[in-house]
Formats: C-alpha cells, structure tokens, sequence
C-alpha cells in the first residue's frame, strides 16, 4: 500500500494556503515523494503534486484518516483530536491572526497543549518542515486515553476565557444580533410608516409590520445568530412555535406601549415606534437565547 499524508485545514470560513506552500515546497525539494490528499475547505490551491478537494465526504474522509501513516493539520481540536484517536503520527500547524488565517491565536495554545502532553509536533511560524518530516518517522506519539476528552474541555474553557479570545468572538453573538435587530427594526418601521402613509388603520400596520419582521428575525436569528443546530421536523417545529409565540408576547408589549404613548399621550409616531422596537429587541434577545434556540436537539 502507497505511503499517504493526508492534510488537513478544517472547515473554516477563512482560507489557509501557507501550510499547503510549505507542503508543495518540500514535494518540490524531493522531500516528500509520497501520495499526499488535502482536504482543503474554504482554501483554493493549485497544484499539481497533491491530490485537493474542498469537502471530502464524511466516509471517504475517515477511510482516509485511518488509511494515513502521517496527518498534516491545522490547530483545530476535532482535525487533531480525530487523528489522535487513531494513532496517528501527526504534525499541527496553527493558523494565525497575522496572516489573517483566524480571528485570533487560540489554535497555537490548542497545538500547544497536545504537543506538551506528547501527541504531537508542532510546525510553528518559520520552522523547517523538511526537518519535522524526517523527525516524525521516529516521533512515537502518545496513545490516546479517555483523559484527552478532559483536556479538550479545559482547551475550550481556555479559549473561551476573557484572555484568550477576541473581543469579536467573546461578544460576536450579542453584535450579530444587535445587527440583525437592527435590519429587523428597519423592516418594521419601514412596513409601519408605508402603511400608515397610505392611511392604513393604525393597528393593522402594526400587525402586517411585526409578520414580516418576525418572519426575517427567525430565519436571520436561527442561521447566524444562534446557529441552532436542530434538524429534526419535531425540534423545527418546536423551535418555530416558541419562537412565534415569544414574539407575540413581544408583539402584544410592542402594541400597549404605542398605544398608551400615541394613543393616549399623544407623543410621536414615529420616534415612539423607535422606542418601542429597541425596548422589544432586548426582550426578544433574552427570550430567544434562554428559552427558544438550542444547539442542538
């Protein structure tokens, strides 16, 4: 059976071709002269010395993994974690935010850790991967144990602590949601005051406004907001009916508030409907994170 390396650069949003450049350069140098598959994500490269493909289908990309006498990866756990399983002899790489390769460095604490406990080496900025490839033949990694999945745990914890993320990924969700809010206010508004221009009854704008935002909100909110993961027609369904149902509750808080600022005191439509979108965006935000979107079913 042909020697394989399989390389490995997750499913990022961001591309990462360095580690492939250093690759190619040491297929180039005559210093790897084996089959060599890259499963290359969001990352687009060229070459002709390696075998690339985006997404390897789930399968194939196990049969892959266990077929592999050495793993090229990025920092990422799962990638790292799923070769350790395995045995694997494995080199890790991490992306890194100066290159614009991730949101931060968390990846070089990841790799850190593993190659501390012995599973791994490291392929740090600058380092000679011809040098590592010829050390990994003799490199003995560590056997994986039920302990490691312990160690993952404080990794994420790691992580996810407020001296190891990026201001973005420690506030991202709050943001994406203000912004989504935001588009969502807009909807409303936007549908409110075109009604009423066209002397639509007062209370029906409000309705026809709140059906349309809400229906942007729950798509906007369960894709990139929350990212629920629910899949199953009994988890949607659920999701979508406490979902609407939350909303109605925030769409009945929505219509006593416009009614006694409007209605009775007499104060601006349209600054008063500012109001009242921002007072709902909060309550909807503590609803939707609390009671309505899971990570998965």
């Amino acid at each position: 059976m042909d020697f394989l390396i399989l390389v490995i650069l997750g499913t990022q949003d961001k591309v990462f071709p360095r580690l492939l450049e250093l690759v190619d350069k040491e297929i180039e140098k005559g210093n790897i002269k084996d089959r060599v598959v890259v499963q290359a994500g969001q990352t687009k490269y060229e070459s002709s010395n390696m075998e690339i493909f985006d997404l390897v289908p789930a399968p194939e990309f196990e049969k892959l993994l266990d077929e592999a006498d050495i793993v090229i990866t990025h920092g990422g756990a799962g990638s790292i974690l799923g070769a350790i399983k395995r045995g694997k002899k494995i080199i890790a790489c991490a992306r890194l935010a100066k290159y614009m390769e991730h949101h931060n460095d968390h990846q070089k604490q990841i790799i850190g850790e593993f190659r501390k406990q012995g599973y791994l080496l490291e392929l740090e900025d600058g380092d000679d991967l011809g040098k590592l490839l010829k050390d990994i033949k003799k490199f003995k990694p560590k056997k994986f144990n039920s302990n490691t999945k312990n160690m993952i745990k404080l990794l994420n914890d790691y992580m996810n602590s407020d001296n190891h993320t990026s201001w973005y990924n420690k506030y991202r969700e709050a943001l994406l949601y203000l912004f989504f809010g935001g588009c969502t206010t807009l909807v409303n508004i936007i549908t409110f005051n075109l009604l009423r221009y066209f002397n639509v009854d007062f209370n029906v704008s409000n309705v026809v406004g709140w059906i349309l935002s809400v229906l942007f909100a729950y798509i906007t909110n369960k894709i990139f907001v929350f990212e629920s993961k629910i899949k199953s027609k009994k988890g949607v369904l659920k999701e979508a009916c406490s979902f609407f149902g939350f909303r109605i509750i925030s769409l009945i808080m929505d219509l006593v508030f416009m009614n006694i600022t409007v209605m009775m005191l007499g104060w601006n439509e349209f600054w008063m409907k500012i109001l009242s979108n921002i007072i709902v965006i909060i309550a909807n935000y503590v609803f939707s994170k609390l009671f309505i979107f899971k990570k998965k079913d």
